[in-house]
């Protein structure tokens, strides 16, 4: 449509996926040329491309808070998530109903009644924002939880080093793939044993993550058949997307970015939460704007007697991108989960709309959003069968 085309594309989908940053495109460029090679590979250029990915594992561990070798590359936050439920396949498992679906499912699938237990939390919410309080799921899990079982392990770590087997009453994974670069982060802190991360989520490239495995609790390789990792994920390096990752991250620690998003994006996030809620009548707020209640660049909002998808179709014939909820579900006529989760109403839940900012993201996009966003909701609530 000549909109999108003649217009700029105002963009507020970041929670879905980022634009590739400029230098994460650079340091890929020059990765083509120079770290083509097998990391695996013995000889000089094998040596080169472990060497770039060995830095970036270690900047993501500065980042988190962690030590390099508690860095597991992985293709992204779902294969992660994967792994560290199938790990504990047959066990029991808790997690909350606002969990991203690789949890859910996974989760649904491998749990089982047999010792020990594990606690998969997220720290903040995809949909909606909201961040938990991932300090009382660990005191639960140690409170709890049941007696631990190290035996049922059939692969344990491997580390280079004599095992030290962390025995705990229960073990706590966290999905931090939202979080990062958004919020300060620090996993010993947090006291999480596994956590989760995506490269897209931060401006790096589609295709690549990493599984933070707190040393020494249990973990079994959900790809087998390859020394990589430290055993602990077999196949090829992605080397050119683990260094894209790497970039991204270096940007992140360089920006510091969580107090941009802390100042600059929240306060975009909050003008046009202020405005549709004064300017749209049937609006509410799925999203608590309060301090430290959500990320900053989330907001989730309801609109009475309109449509979610009518609406995002709507405002991307206007060249605004935004998202009904999670795109990893993407073309489920279902009503979101996670809202239906935390009120129950289906009509708040089909009604919908996930707007995700970035550091890009300037007051000209809540203006631009303000100037259309009142006359769709408008449209569509006159034609609405729902009173």
């Amino acid at each position: 449509m000549c909109v999108i085309i003649c217009t700029k594309m105002i963009y507020l989908d970041y929670a879905a996926t980022s634009p590739l940053l400029p230098e994460v495109r650079e340091a890929m460029h020059r990765a083509e040329e120079r770290f083509f090679a097998n990391a695996s590979a013995l000889h000089t250029p094998g040596h080169l491309a472990m060497n770039e990915v060995e830095r970036a594992r270690e900047l993501l561990a500065k980042l988190i808070g962690a030590e390099p070798g508690e860095i597991i590359f992985t293709s992204g936050a779902s294969e992660s998530n994967n792994a560290v439920i199938r790990t504990f396949e047959g066990h029991q498992i808790e997690t909350s109903p606002l969990e991203h679906h690789s949890i859910i499912e996974t989760a649904r699938v491998c749990r089982g009644d047999k010792l020990p237990k594990l606690y998969s939390y997220m720290l903040a919410n995809n949909e909606t924002g909201e961040i938990l309080d991932l300090v009382e799921v660990v005191k639960r899990a140690d409170k709890n939880a049941v007696v631990d079982c190290p035996e049922m392990f059939e692969v344990k770590n491997d580390w280079g080093k004599p095992l030290v087997t962390v025995k705990k009453s229960g073990y706590v994974h966290s999905d931090l793939t939202q979080a990062l670069g958004k919020i300060p982060l620090d996993v010993k802190a947090l006291g999480v044993d596994y956590a989760t991360f995506s490269a897209h989520k931060i401006g790096g490239p589609v295709g690549v993550g990493a599984l933070y495995v707190r040393k020494g609790v249990p973990f079994k390789p959900l790809i087998i058949g390859g020394n990589q990792e430290n055993k602990r994920r077999g196949g090829t390096y992605n080397t050119l997307g683990i260094i894209g990752f790497g970039a991204a991250v270096e940007y992140v620690l360089r920006e510091k970015t969580w107090e941009k998003y802390g100042i600059k994006v929240r306060n975009l996030r909050d003008r046009l939460a202020e405005r549709i809620l004064a300017e749209i009548p049937g609006s509410s707020l799925n999203t608590d704007l309060a301090p430290g209640a959500s990320l900053p660049n989330i907001l989730n909002v309801s609109f009475r007697a309109a449509e979610g998808e009518s609406i995002q179709l709507y405002l991307d014939a206007e060249g605004i991108v935004v998202s009904t909820g999670s795109a990893c579900a993407a073309g489920d006529t279902k009503p979101s989960h996670v809202l239906m989760a935390k009120t129950g109403d289906a009509e708040v839940a089909h009604s919908s709309i996930r707007f995700s900012f970035g550091l890009e993201n300037t007051e000209k996009d809540v203006d631009r959003v303000m100037e259309v966003l009142p006359g769709i909701i408008d449209r569509l609530q006159q034609i609405s069968t729902i009173s």
